[in-house]
């Protein structure tokens, strides 16, 4: 049932006493307690009071900068602000309804932004779409939704969703951000902006009167690891007070920060960061080109000079892939300055990690003359803060990141949590630990066994619940109000929170035993570097076994894994005396006695660490390819998709327990 509209929006607090609800033109109560930390009570504010305030504190301020024909644009708060109500009286005229979404489905831009903000601004409720969609995945998001309107970037996003248009009934219109459209009917982004100046203030400033902060204003669907994906609720005061969390643990520098856009912004963490935490701060975004993930990241980085900076996992490990072919280049006295250095450099991270201050002259001396060389080359000179998302990073990772000065603060959220929950900082970060709770937010563990249980986690940034779906809802959201994460974990004496496992994704074995497996599977990881995937079975079985995957290049367009081994494979493998140029050659005569022995000798060592002989592994098996979003085996967030690689590779599974 609709709540009543009142007239005092955009900032105003809708009356209602429920904490969740299913349905987008319903509010929540916010979680602001009478008494608390003054973060817990800060004022809540919407989506376009934030972008109105901060527009008018910093005008001239640059807020966007894209490039063009080989030169980089920038577009100020103030015309910023102007060009999202542009949009939103665009959306308007072209049918955008109350509590209706707006799908976005193209790579980072400008475009984007605006249009996410101008479907908030409308009444309406931004929604973005992964570019790694199918049709009928896009079909999922647009219908679940009910899209009034759906941006694309292209052609090739446009076909996508002129497959679908015909089953969607509350479509209005498309809108084509990138190119002059060539099919009937689709509106370009200049003719959008044209319909937009045409109209008058007077609609618009009459909706966002009855906007409240309680409303939803954003769906985030999830990925879709496990069944189909959840449209996730976003309220204005979800998304904002997340944003004021994070940039209190960051002692972010109002007007001065800069941040990279190039994760994918209908994952969270993207939005939260590249949208809001910019936002409330007057940073400046560098959008960064569609290719960033495919090794153009770096000229980006090098150009806009980021003073913060986001990766996941996979941006981390292929970083440290690229810097150890070029130091396995190095000799002689290059080689041992440089392991020199990186002991210095390690030394004093574990140093700091104790507690212990530790700038020794070799840190100094190895930092100024070395580091400093390494982060100008990355891009990374500038930049005070490090931070990897989105899925667990190895330990053996972030240990070569200290090694090389830079350390990687791991954050840990969920669409749920609007983002973000913890966050290591360089005063307080550990190999393992996700961090502490970011200020205003309370974490516990529930049904707890050997020390751990599930991680839930309560505060502002908790989400509203999940569309049209109260079943899902009151399993997510218990009658008090906390989130549970479906993550196992602990917290320790000092309020570190570490994540040991995931409920959906223990492996219980037929005598019974729970297993973790991600824990496993980067120990075989760290074991053997050279393997870029390994997928630990068991469940309902006598014994572990595990798949494996080698790094191997992959095509540059649409991120498939080739055949052919990276060289740092080829020569490890030729090290081994086994030579090999593809996986194919590897599997053709069955694994070299050779390799076999390597890889068998990479799994002692892991079993070594085992903390029951339950969680030693037994078996292992080569896969032919590696595992990719575009194969199926990966998510967009990078997250293994446990049933597809269960069963696509079933009958391999099935010969380990012959």
């Amino acid at each position: 049932m609709m709540a009543k509209e009142l007239q005092n929006g955009p900032d105003q607090i809708l009356p209602t006493e429920e904490i969740t609800t299913t349905n987008l033109d319903e509010p929540v109560r916010l979680r602001i307690p009478e008494s608390g930390k003054a973060i817990e009570t800060v004022a809540p504010i919407s989506v376009p009071g934030l972008l109105k305030r901060t527009s008018e504190a910093y005008p001239n301020h640059a807020a966007l900068a894209y490039k063009a024909e080989g030169k980089w644009n920038k577009i100020s708060y103030k015309e910023y602000h102007d060009l999202v109500r542009t949009c939103a009286r665009g959306f308007i005229k072209l049918g955008l309804e109350r509590h209706h979404s707006v799908c976005i489905l193209g790579f980072n831009s400008p475009e984007w932004f605006i249009a996410d903000l101008a479907a908030i601004f409308a009444g309406g409720v931004a929604v973005g779409i992964y570019t790694t969609n199918s049709s009928e995945a896009c079909f999922h998001c647009a219908n679940q939704s009910k899209a009034n309107i759906i941006v694309v970037q292209d052609q090739k996003q446009l076909d996508k969703i002129l497959a679908i248009k015909s089953r969607l009934p509350h479509l209005k219109a498309i809108v084509q951000y990138e190119g002059e459209p060539t099919s009937p009917g689709v509106v370009s982004w200049e003719d959008l902006m044209i319909i937009g100046r045409d109209q008058g203030d007077e609609e618009l400033d009459r909706i966002l009167k009855t906007l409240a902060v309680n409303e939803c204003c954003t769906l985030v669907f999830t990925s879709g690891t496990v069944g189909k994906p959840k449209a996730v609720m976003l309220s204005h005061d979800n998304l904002t007070w997340d944003a004021v969390s994070i940039s209190q643990r960051l002692d972010i520098k109002k007007g001065e920060e800069i941040i990279v856009s190039y994760l994918p912004l209908s994952h969270v963490a993207a939005q939260v960061v590249d949208i809001y935490l910019v936002m409330l701060n007057a940073a400046c975004i560098y959008f960064a080109d569609p290719n960033a993930l495919k090794g153009s990241l770096i000229n980006t980085l090098q150009e806009a000079q980021p003073t913060k900076f986001l990766g996941v996992p996979r941006v981390w490990e292929k970083m440290h892939e690229k810097m150890m072919q070029i130091a396995a280049q190095n000799t002689g006295i290059k080689k041992a300055l440089s392991s020199w250095a990186k002991n210095q450099a390690l030394q004093h991270h574990l140093n700091r990690m104790k507690g212990i201050n530790s700038n020794s002259w070799g840190y100094c001396l190895a930092s100024s003359v070395i580091f400093k060389k390494i982060k100008q080359a990355l891009g990374l000179n500038r930049c005070t803060t490090f931070a990897s998302a989105a899925a667990p990073l190895a330990s053996d990772i972030k240990k070569y990141f200290l090694s090389i000065d830079l350390p990687i603060m791991e954050a840990f959220g969920m669409s749920e949590a609007s983002g973000a929950h913890t966050l290591c900082t360089i005063d307080s970060f550990g190999l393992d630990t996700i961090g502490t709770a970011l200020p205003g937010m309370r974490t516990k563990t529930v049904n707890c066994e050997d020390g751990q249980g599930e991680l839930c986690m309560n505060g502002r940034h908790v989400f509203m619940g999940y569309l049209n779906d109260q079943e899902k809802t009151q399993e997510t959201i218990d009658s008090e109000g906390w989130l549970h994460s479906g993550d196992l974990g602990r917290i320790d004496d000092k309020n570190f929170i570490y994540i040991t496992g995931r409920l959906k994704e223990l492996i219980i074995t037929a005598g019974g035993e729970n297993v973790a497996p991600v824990p496993i599977e980067q120990l075989v990881k760290a074991e053997l570097p050279h393997v870029s995937n390994a997928f630990l079975v068991g469940d309902t079985r006598k014994f572990l076994s595990v798949l494996v995957t080698f790094k191997t290049d992959v095509e540059p367009e649409t991120g498939r894994p080739l055949d052919t081994l990276l060289e740092s494979v080829q020569d490890w493998l030729k090290g081994l005396g086994c030579p090999a140029k593809t996986v194919s050659e590897i599997l053709a005569a069955g694994p070299d006695p050779k390799l076999r022995k390597a890889l068998d000798e990479g799994i002692d060592r892991v079993n070594l660490q085992a903390i029951s002989n339950a969680q030693r592994i037994q078996k292992w098996s080569i896969l032919p390819v590696d595992f990719s979003v575009a194969t199926g085996e990966l998510g967009p967030t990078m997250k293994v998709k446990r049933n597809i690689v269960t069963t696509k590779y079933a009958d391999i599974i099935e010969k380990m327990y012959v």
